[in-house]
């Protein structure tokens, strides 16, 4: 049996506006077919998958998957399906830059799955081919060299990327307004352009940011004092980051720091918000 694998590759300083990573990841979920929870985070993934398929939850029943296929931000865990091997490449995302690199509509969708048609969809077998033989690093090289050819095409100095670039540096904890002067612009163009690239708003983004910060630090650090994460990521009061972490996550701070106390134990320290079994 394979063992689970987990990679993170960094990208070109020509794409790090707009892709946070390429990862790979390879797990054997064994015959019978398996659920794993994908946990909200501030990204939206392209995902590439490779041996049996996977699935998601739609409306409580397995709805297949294409390859490719792009997760959007999420606002809820959401449940994915697989069985035997299943091999993912991931390219990374700022959610209010993938719709936009590839030339898509953020449409909403009601699962965070958009299935599309994009000459990106023909990587999908030599890609297949590289991993088959485990060239991994050359698949992601590849797939660095299409995307390098897609962000040449797209305007990086816009205003929606002076404000991606403020919500990056703040890891989303800095208000509305503040966006919205870092780009020059008014709240309400500013709004309007997040809704049309990501399909959500500018706030909608900055809690999942927030979120996602404070999950990957009680992951790392499960003693860490939950009123003082609120008071760093500027949430009123510790109820407040409760709430909100309750919200997308399904389940308080408090319980989620003991849970991964447990799983530490037993797992890598990499948390993995695409492939968490």
């Amino acid at each position: 049996m394979f063992s689970n694998i987990h990679q993170e590759f960094e990208v070109l300083e020509e794409l790090k506006d707009t892709i946070q990573c390429f990862w790979y990841n390879r797990r054997d979920y064994g015959k019978q077919q398996s659920e794993f929870t994908v946990m909200p985070d501030g990204y939206a993934e392209i995902i590439f998958h490779f041996g049996s398929g996977c699935s998601i939850s739609h409306h409580g029943t397995p709805q297949a998957l294409p390859s490719p296929f792009i997760m959007g931000l999420l606002n809820q865990p959401a449940l994915f399906y697989a069985q035997n091997q299943l091999e993912i490449i991931g390219v990374r995302c700022f959610p209010w830059a993938v719709f936009d690199l590839l030339g898509l509509s953020s449409e909403k969708t009601d699962n965070g799955v958009h299935q599309f048609e994009h000459p990106v969809a023909e990587l999908q077998s030599v890609l297949n081919d590289l991993i088959t033989t485990g060239k991994i690093e050359e698949a992601i090289s590849h797939l660095e060299q299409y995307f390098l050819k897609l962000h040449s095409l797209i305007a990086t100095g816009s205003l929606l990327f002076k404000a991606g670039a403020a919500l990056r540096k703040n890891y989303g904890a800095i208000p509305v307004h503040q966006v919205a002067d870092s780009a020059h612009t008014t709240i309400r163009t500013l709004e309007r352009k997040f809704k049309q690239s990501s399909g959500h708003t500018v706030k909608d983004v900055s809690g999942v940011m927030r979120f996602e910060q404070i999950r990957n630090r009680l992951w790392h650090a499960p003693e860490v004092s939950i009123a003082a994460l609120a008071q760093e990521f500027g949430y009123t009061d510790q109820s407040h980051l409760s709430r909100e972490f309750k919200r997308y996550s399904g389940t308080t701070p408090a319980v989620f720091a003991r849970e991964a106390k447990k799983r530490r134990e037993t797992l890598s320290n990499d948390f993995v918000a695409f492939v968490q079994a």
